[in-house]
């Protein structure tokens, strides 16, 4: 066991996040309860560093990103209300692992595609709906969302009824006797 770390709320730290922990011990935080003993959150400027370990080192080899997405932690008691979660997956013993960091509403974060390419896009999307920017990405611009769209709608203070994007649209009545 890895002393400080070795239960939050009850759960049993992984190997692999045991691992994490002895590698990087000032970069781990607490953050809200995760059910996994595979899940761990990180200091959101040490993200590269343990993602680049997760990834590389012989011991843990999560070479494949399966997702890429964050939640909004809105009434959250931290001005850290936007976690940033990476689903990484070892493909040898078919393990997963969950690592987060929590950002403020302003606050970039790394972009973790030089590490794998189809972060590019997962984190287009994360940018798109959630505003988080990732510092170094090489093209982030919406990728769902029009071009000229206002705002992150998944978001919890997006406004509930949108902002009328719905208003301006063509109606298009099907002729029912062609079908």
């Amino acid at each position: 066991m890895c002393g400080k770390w070795a239960h939050w709320s009850g759960i049993e730290m992984s190997e692999f996040t045991e691992k994490i922990a002895a590698k990087f011990p000032d970069e781990i935080l607490e953050g809200p309860e995760m059910e996994s003993e595979n899940a761990i959150s990180v200091k959101s400027d040490k993200i590269l560093a343990v993602l680049e370990y997760c990834r590389s080192d012989a011991g843990m080899k999560f070479e494949f990103l399966t997702d890429l997405t964050a939640v909004d932690f809105l009434e959250f008691d931290s001005p850290k209300r936007i976690a940033v979660i990476y689903i990484l997956r070892n493909m040898e013993n078919m393990q997963n692992l969950i690592v987060r960091a929590f950002l403020s509403d302003d606050e970039e974060i790394d972009t973790a595609s030089e590490i794998w390419h189809s972060a590019e896009w997962l984190e287009r999307e994360v940018w798109d709906l959630f505003g988080i920017k990732f510092k170094g990405h090489p093209n982030l611009k919406r990728i769902l969302m029009p071009d000229d769209y206002e705002g992150h709608p998944l978001r919890k203070d997006y406004p509930l009824k949108g902002r009328g994007e719905r208003d301006s649209f063509k109606i298009i009545q099907r002729d029912r006797e062609r079908y």
